[in-house]
């Protein structure tokens, strides 16, 4: 979503019985605002999900979360070092330099959750990873400008 600014656009429409125009204004600004402040939202909403549904259990080691990580084997080391991972997925999403980065991290680690769930659990919940992957990739594209800004920043510390 770009932070430039479009001209408005404005339509005049006449009223058939008093003649007076009315005149209705749907700028191309209000609708980048409309558009970035939904996107912040379902970043803060899957930014939620990831720490609390998702991050929470394993990192508190609730037996739902352990159950599965004993079954494939990973034990909870594995299921600790998962947890971890989006629980910093969670928080980078909240941070603008990081968003970008972040979606695609969570992205990178829903593939192998997709592949977890075929593998061990005969595809059982193999969908969402798969549905989560849908948003994030949203949010990587749509702050793709990050990126540059975060560069810029790694290289100014090197």
């Amino acid at each position: 979503m770009s932070e430039t600014t479009v001209p408005v656009t404005t339509v005049t429409a006449q009223s058939g019985t008093s003649g007076s125009g009315i005149v209705v204004a749907e700028s191309a600004t209000a609708r980048g605002r409309r558009a970035r402040i939904a996107l912040r939202t379902l970043q803060v909403v899957l930014a939620l999900f990831y720490a609390f549904a998702s991050a929470l259990p394993k990192l508190i080691a609730h037996p739902s979360a352990s159950e599965g990580f004993a079954e494939m084997g990973w034990g909870n080391a594995g299921m600790y070092t998962i947890g971890a991972l989006e629980l910093a997925g969670a928080v980078a999403l909240l941070i603008p330099v990081l968003q970008s980065v972040a979606a695609m991290a969570l992205s990178a680690l829903m593939v192998g959750a997709f592949v977890v769930q075929l593998s061990y659990f005969d595809g059982e919940n193999a969908a969402t990873p798969l549905i989560l992957i849908v948003p994030l990739a949203l949010i990587a594209w749509a702050r793709r400008g990050q990126n540059e800004r975060l560069l810029g920043l790694v290289r100014r510390r090197a």
